[in-house]
């Protein structure tokens, strides 16, 4: 059997967030979770375990996983 699926590193999930925030998709105070309806449902396990090691929570905000990101203006 091969796993197909995608592995997520915390980089990755951060940069999908601020693609989605730049987009007007989701906002900074919205919960992390809002991330799923972006991310291949077959694939949310590794997201989740990935933000678990960071020491994020599903229900912290959009904003305190892009805390440490340099926003440009544009």
């Amino acid at each position: 059997m091969v796993d197909t699926a995608v592995k997520y590193n915390i980089e990755y999930i951060r940069e999908k967030a601020v693609q989605l925030v730049n987009q007007g998709l989701i906002q900074l105070n919205q919960p992390i979770y809002v991330l799923c309806k972006y991310l291949p449902y077959r694939d949310w396990l590794f997201v989740e375990l990935e933000l678990e090691r960071n020491e994020f929570l599903l229900r912290d905000c959009i904003i305190d996983l892009l805390s440490r990101e340099k926003w440009s203006e544009g």
